[in-house]
């Protein structure tokens, strides 16, 4: 039987025979399934829906070659394995990249009028029609496995010949979406990412690192703010696993060439967690990092951070003005937004309207009105704040001043009655005042509306079971700055490392807190024009302590080391 090549009827250069076997027939009568495997199978699809034989990769029962060589008997459809594809993907006018990422199909050769494919789902009718009408020449498909021509479109190519977009395609995006859902659903695979996500919990890890190199991904955990290696995915496997971290984030797993943002919420062993999924292309392939946001794990007790009596008194002070702007400063990931949170969750929502604007939200306060900013949809800090002032709060936090616009806007807030709380990224407190002027607030506007501001570091506390005494050098003892605080002679901690700490001879961390509360001398000496090292020595000489006096203090109290302390405060005379 014989069609035109523009013929819709017919695709397939050599269609399957009809009324043939079912799948689960064949599966058991090649003995990789038995009746019971294959009717856990069909109420799991009854449920989930999907095809049967990804249902069954799914629950772990077959492997994912012996469903291909079952839907290569039943269809009739040769096999092809990634031995056989192509070193290079052939260039096929009008075929775009992202269709066939998105299908999972890959081009093996044109000969005579017709195109070969590898495909996952060779019986989809609708990819058939439309690699038919894009390319204008007859199909054949083979099967191949989902994870081979995932990779091999994984790897560098030439560019696809530019075509005219696919029209079908607008029409068909919930095809096109369900079928990206297909990916990554080997049970190997799935396995491998709960347990990569699981080991979170018991290493106290707050960030998940993917990182594809050419010898696979590498796997690393930010435990305390120290990043520690893992394994290495290997390559077959690397980008099945960024596909499924992608598709439980919900993001496009057919863009392998755009940064991209999404959230995961899991349950694992037993705590609900949400993890914030950062994706980047690299060299190799993409980066992605998980950020885990465990509200569990999370102190939002201002006395539980780490805050000395005296600092924390002023601290409370400065949060019980009625208006007025109040900063915390200090580089990423040194606890800033927790703080925030903790003030927020110190102060009375019942009473007081209490409206955030955040990127992203990421943990739910109740009884606070929180706002994700987006700005695709140009719902930025600025164009927020300037909506939120209309919705008459009393207290306003904003995730972090991130350009002129929004400072302008928060001054203007505190002048007129509202409390700001909010972030900068500056290392030094003195720091934040040189930071505004340099994003154009006028000096007499920070003495008008700044109250305080509060420089914050983590430093890791000591394990209690393995830490051990010791009485530092003199010259050890001069040059830390503890001649300030002790006599010599006096014994401090040092890590140790036990099973209980994972020999890192540290577990968790606390805070160290440099507070510039804005007195008449340092409001002179901002309107005077002086830089942020005359404002430190100013508020020093006044009684503030730097963070790394504040360090000493819990170097004292034996609850970190020396050499902790100064690997988190070597930045500190940076302004």
């Amino acid at each position: 039987m014989t069609h035109s090549a523009d013929s819709d009827d017919l695709i397939l250069a050599d269609p399957p025979a009809l009324g043939r076997a079912r799948l689960g027939e064949l599966l058991i009568q090649s003995g990789k399934i038995n009746h019971r495997d294959l009717e856990r199978a069909l109420t799991a699809q009854r449920e989930l829906g999907g095809m049967l034989g990804k249902v069954l990769v799914q629950l772990g029962v077959v492997s994912e070659i012996d469903i291909t060589q079952a839907l290569s008997k039943q269809l009739e459809v040769p096999i092809v394995t990634s031995e056989e594809f192509p070193t290079l993907m052939p260039e096929v006018e009008g075929l775009l990249s992202d269709f066939l990422v998105g299908h999972n199909v890959y081009p093996l050769r044109v000969e005579d009028g017709r195109l070969d494919v590898a495909m996952a789902v060779p019986q989809d009718d609708f990819v058939l029609k439309a690699l038919h009408m894009v390319t204008g020449l007859e199909i054949r498909p083979f099967i191949g496995n989902a994870s081979d021509i995932e990779r091999a479109l994984a790897q560098p190519q030439q560019e696809v010949v530019d075509g005219d977009e696919l029209g079908m395609m607008e029409g068909d995006a919930g095809d096109f979406v369900e079928h990206l859902k297909d990916l990554a659903s080997e049970a190997p695979v799935i396995r491998l990412v709960n347990a990569i996500v699981g080991r979170v919990i018991d290493m106290r890890a707050s960030d998940i690192h993917l990182e594809p190199f050419e010898d696979g991904m590498h796997v690393r955990y930010r435990v305390d703010g120290v990043i520690h290696s893992s394994e290495i995915v290997p390559p077959k496997h690397s980008a099945a696993v960024g596909s499924r971290v992608k598709l439980l984030a919900h993001l496009d797993i057919a863009e392998r060439r755009l940064p991209q943002d999404g959230r995961i919420k899991t349950r694992v062993k037993g705590r609900e967690l949400d993890l914030r999924v950062s994706t980047v292309p690299t060299v190799h392939g993409e980066s992605i990092v998980m950020r885990v946001l465990d509200r569990a794990s999370v102190r939002f007790s201002l006395v539980d951070m780490g805050f000395a009596d005296d600092t924390l008194d002023k601290f409370n002070g400065l949060l019980a003005r009625p208006h007025g702007i109040l900063l915390v400063t200090g580089p990423t990931g040194s606890g800033k937004t927790t703080t925030l949170y903790a003030a927020l969750a110190k102060l009375d929502a019942d009473t007081q309207k209490i409206i955030t604007v955040e990127d992203p939200v990421e943990y739910q306060l109740e009884g606070i009105n929180q706002i994700q900013v987006h700005s695709q949809i140009n719902l930025t800090f600025a164009n927020a704040l300037r909506s939120i002032l209309r919705q008459d709060p009393d207290i306003i936090m904003i995730g972090e001043m991130r350009d002129g616009e929004t400072a302008q806007i928060a001054v203007q807030s505190a002048l007129t009655g509202h409390l700001v709380l909010s972030t900068l990224h500056t290392n030094t407190a003195a720091g934040a005042i040189i930071r505004l002027k340099d994003m154009g607030v006028e000096g007499y506007l920070i003495t008008s509306s700044v109250n305080g501001i509060l420089a914050q570091r983590l430093v890791r506390t000591l394990c209690k079971e393995c830490k051990e005494p010791y009485v530092p050098s003199e010259s050890e003892w001069k040059s830390s700055g503890l001649s300030r605080f002790c006599e010599p002679g006096t014994p401090v901690y040092r890590p140790v490392g036990c099973s209980v700490c994972r020999q890192t001879g540290f577990k968790g961390r606390t805070g160290i807190h440099e507070l510039l509360v804005l007195d008449e001398k340092i409001r002179s000496a901002i309107l005077a024009g002086k830089d942020a090292g005359e404002l430190n020595a100013i508020a020093a000489h006044d009684g503030m302590l730097s963070l790394h006096e504040d360090g000493l203090r819990k170097v004292l109290a034996g609850m970190t080391s020396l050499d902790e302390l100064a690997r988190v405060t070597q930045d500190q005379s940076d302004a």
